[in-house]
């Protein structure tokens, strides 16, 4: 019997050349996986020193956790100024929610109840004291529900008048949250001392049934950074799911197309009102999960937290990124948060013992952030690492080039005068 004639061996292809083989959508799930484990595996593997030009040191598990919890703040917040293109300068009043959410139904804040549902609080603590897990789901509905009540009234407006309108209601609330320990004679947010201590996340009565897997109390953890770590980065996850998912579907297309050209988005039956509303209930929803899990992870919450600050820094981390683009909103995050908790310090410090100075990085701050958003303007206004259609909006056209008709009929116009 003729044996089969054998199928010729394929060159090896380049290492290089694989990758450039391999389609767009693989090669972006492979890079995503890539930073996946590293960013789960960080902190076994995290070194102590850098070995990088005026990094002297790596960001610490404590800061990797605010900065987690900042991405989780910047995508929400991407929904609303990257998909939708609606200006929100008081996206710190939802954080604000969130936080104080987390202290109503996790302290000794209301003494006179004496509730617990899945909580890591002794029995015998006096106060409301849910589960952490259970809070997130209520902040981030609860905010949701006052970004629908906010936003019902004031999205009707455009452009510079609603982001007037945001930056008011962001100043808004930190007041109350200043001023609420005297309500009509009710102690809702205890004022400028804060509430404190509020109950840390676990998973009480799985901790047997999983071999200490899912701890009890985070607080009962040896390395108590890492599961606080770890949670954030499932949060994030979450939110980065759902984001993109929200980006690809029927309403995510409808957000793009208001920020695009709201006028045409109403032409083409896309109701306005409503759309905007959903982006502004779904940016806000996020801004209530990050705000209720940081307050647990800080173990308080105090209204000189909510500065409008903190408005601009996550709308500075968006801008940076790349508005419109997860992965750039979240490179920005990590960037700006790291170098706002340790990255100012640990460069002012190496700059001054290699040339003898004495420069205070995080005094200027504001100013150093300030200067980073001016040049990102001027030499990459679509962001660092921004969406294809970000770009070309803000590429298209902007070249000053004739059309070559206009060109060729001014030509002809000169040479032969108007037509009879």
């Amino acid at each position: 019997m003729p044996s089969l004639p054998r199928r010729p061996k394929l060159p090896k292809l380049p290492l290089m050349d694989r990758w450039r083989a391999l389609s767009a959508s693989r090669r972006s799930m492979l890079v995503m996986t890539f930073f996946a484990l590293v960013a789960v595996t960080w902190p076994w593997w995290r070194p102590t020193s850098a070995g990088i030009p005026l990094i002297t040191e790596f960001p610490t598990i404590n800061t990797g956790v605010i900065m987690v919890v900042y991405a989780i703040m910047a995508v929400g917040l991407n929904i609303v100024v990257g998909y939708a293109g609606l200006l929100d300068l008081g996206y710190v009043a939802f954080y604000a929610m969130g936080a104080y959410t987390a202290g109503w139904f996790a302290s000794l804040q209301f003494s006179q109840v004496n509730f617990h549902l899945w909580s890591t609080a002794l029995p015998a603590t006096a106060g409301f004291h849910i589960s952490i897990w259970i809070i997130l789901v209520i902040a981030g509905l609860g905010t949701a529900l006052i970004g629908i009540l906010i936003g019902l009234p004031t999205l009707r407006l455009r452009g510079d008048y609603l982001a007037i309108v945001t930056l008011g209601f962001g100043e808004i609330l930190p007041q109350v949250a200043r001023n609420g320990d005297k309500l009509g004679g009710f102690n809702l947010t205890n004022g400028p001392n804060g509430i404190t201590p509020i109950d840390a996340p676990g998973f009480p009565g799985l901790s047997h049934v999983t071999g200490g897997l899912l701890p009890g109390s985070f607080l009962d953890v040896t390395n108590r950074d890492y599961a606080y770590y770890w949670a954030a980065l499932v949060l994030l996850a979450i939110t980065i799911f759902t984001s993109l998912r929200l980006r690809d579907s029927r309403l995510g297309r409808a957000w793009i197309a208001i920020r695009e050209d709201e006028t045409a988005a109403a032409a083409m039956g896309v109701p306005l009102m409503r759309t905007k509303t959903w982006a502004y209930a779904t940016g806000a929803f996020f801004g209530g999960v990050a705000g209720a899990y940081f307050a647990s992870f800080k173990s308080s919450t105090f209204p000189g937290d909510f500065s409008f600050n903190i408005s601009a820094f996550i709308l500075s981390m968006v801008i940076l990124g790349g508005m419109g683009n997860v992965w750039g909103v979240i490179f920005g995050a990590f960037f700006l948060s790291w170098l706002n908790q340790e990255g100012l310090a640990n460069i002012s410090h190496s700059i001054n013992a290699t040339l003898g100075t004495s420069f205070d990085g995080p005094k200027y701050s504001a100013g150093i952030f300030g200067l980073i958003l001016v040049v990102t303007m001027l030499v990459r206004p679509e962001g660092l690492i921004p969406s294809a259609r970000r770009k070309a909006e803000l590429h298209e056209g902007v070249h000053e080039e004739y059309l070559y008709d206009i060109e060729h009929g001014a030509r002809i116009y000169d040479e032969q005068g108007p037509e009879e």
